[in-house]
């Protein structure tokens, strides 16, 4: 019988790794209890057959995987072989491709394509529910699977993924969340960290964890992917990882540079918006995305945009945070007529608005600060990094040659901060 039970411990490589701990430790009783008197032979049956249906559900899995094909055009699918061999060989792998890289949508599928998602699931984060709908669904199209099946995406109070799911999308905070249930992250064989240049808190701490885990979980691999990412500063954390760089794929952008001058000093960022937009409806054919601080100045914008002759005919969309998923989902469907999205910073980075030709940049954004004297959040309106910026500008140069209206000088942009402040540095961290 221990001899049995020595044979199902060979057999555990065949299961989901999630489940292979329980199993180890069923079968460590089984031969303490035979220390004395042999395990009795129910008691082993149960384990075979659980062990045996584990194995089989994995099988399954790797049958479920889909063709994996990609876009030409992209320049990650060009790099995925380097991609692919750095993962097979490193635990982790930093990945800095620029806007318009393909990288949040194409890295799930190298992973794909290089046996993840079999053991468990392949889960990337987003730093916005909206970006965690949106690039689910585009991957699931891309994969030509529905989304919820091999494809799926949970953010807070919406869970689209099912025992079939190989790759899901979620927020940060969901993954953080679901540490305090599943600690060692069973659940997942592979997690992709998007968008590690925003350094939020829930980012940050992400991180930390995941070096602290990674010599508990040997078979655990970890991406970090960003456009504008420190790689020196990423890599060093992880123990030297390597680093892939992936060029972007953009058309040429021309750059307006729209100071305030004496006249427009009164104005509102709202207002100063309008005369971009106006600007740009002159220019020539293509959607319009604006980038403004928050509702209170996308709603003035829109009121604005209703008395402008220019902009009689043209779909004005809102996009925020907060805004209905069905609202939020109208911008990512290109019409008829032309568009004009108003955007708060959820548009800056992993969400692409599809068939965006002009880009104007009030230059501002609300910015989290914590106030240790009066142990307030606050949450002021401040100009943005240049990174921030150029992702900004880079939105428009996705479909063709691009014009990037910045409200602000070239010699204001210069003397901005290069990468936003760690939100580490100015936020409450009782917020995790």
């Amino acid at each position: 019988m221990l001899e049995r039970i020595r044979r199902l411990q060979e057999l555990l490589a065949g299961c989901p790794a999630q489940e292979q701990p329980g199993f180890r430790r069923r079968l460590a009783g089984l031969m303490r209890g035979g220390g004395r008197q042999e395990p009795s032979e129910s008691a082993v049956n149960a384990v075979e057959r659980d062990i045996v249906r584990s194995s089989e559900r994995r099988a399954a899995r790797a049958q479920r995987v889909p063709p994996v094909t990609y876009p030409d055009d992209l320049p990650v699918a060009q790099a995925r072989d380097r991609i692919r061999d750095a993962l097979v060989r490193h635990q982790v792998v930093i990945v800095s491709g620029d806007t318009g890289s393909g990288k949040t949508t194409q890295l799930p599928k190298i992973c794909l394509e290089a046996g993840r998602g079999v053991d468990g699931l392949i889960t990337m984060t987003q730093p916005r529910r909206i970006a965690a709908r949106s690039v689910a669904a585009r991957i699931a199209a891309e994969l030509q699977t529905t989304l919820g099946g091999t494809v799926g995406f949970k953010v807070r109070f919406d869970d689209r993924t099912s025992e079939h799911s190989l790759v899901r999308l979620v927020t940060d905070g969901v993954l953080l969340a679901e540490i305090e249930r599943d600690p060692l992250l069973l659940r997942s064989d592979t997690v992709i960290v998007d968008e590690a240049h925003e350094r939020s808190l829930n980012i940050d701490f992400l991180l930390g964890y995941l070096k602290r885990l990674l010599p508990k979980r040997p078979d655990l691999k970890v991406i970090v992917a960003s456009a504008t990412i420190d790689v020196d500063r990423f890599s060093e954390h992880f123990g030297n990882a390597p680093v892939v760089q992936v060029d972007g794929r953009l058309h040429p952008i021309e750059t307006r540079w729209r100071p305030l001058d004496d006249e427009a000093s009164d104005s509102s960022p709202a207002e100063r918006a309008v005369k971009g937009v106006e600007e740009c409806l002159d220019s020539g054919p293509g959607d319009i995305l604006v980038f403004l601080s928050g509702e209170r100045d996308i709603q003035d914008a829109a009121d604005a945009l209703s008395r402008v002759p220019a902009a009689r005919g043209v779909e004005v969309l809102p996009l925020y945070a907060r805004l209905p998923v069905a609202e939020q989902d109208r911008v990512f469907h290109v019409g008829r007529s032309r568009r004009i999205i108003l955007a708060t910073n959820v548009a800056e980075t992993s969400v692409t608005v599809p068939g965006i030709r002009f880009v104007v940049d009030t230059g501002i954004a609300r910015i989290a600060r914590w106030s240790g004297r009066t142990r307030v959040l606050r949450l002021p309106v401040e100009p943005i990094a240049r990174a921030s910026a150029d992702q900004r500008k880079g939105r428009c140069g996705r479909v063709g040659p691009g014009v990037c209206i910045r409200l602000y000088s070239e010699e204001d942009f210069l003397a901005r901060e290069p990468f936003t402040a760690p939100e580490l540095l100015r936020t409450n961290l009782a917020n995790v």
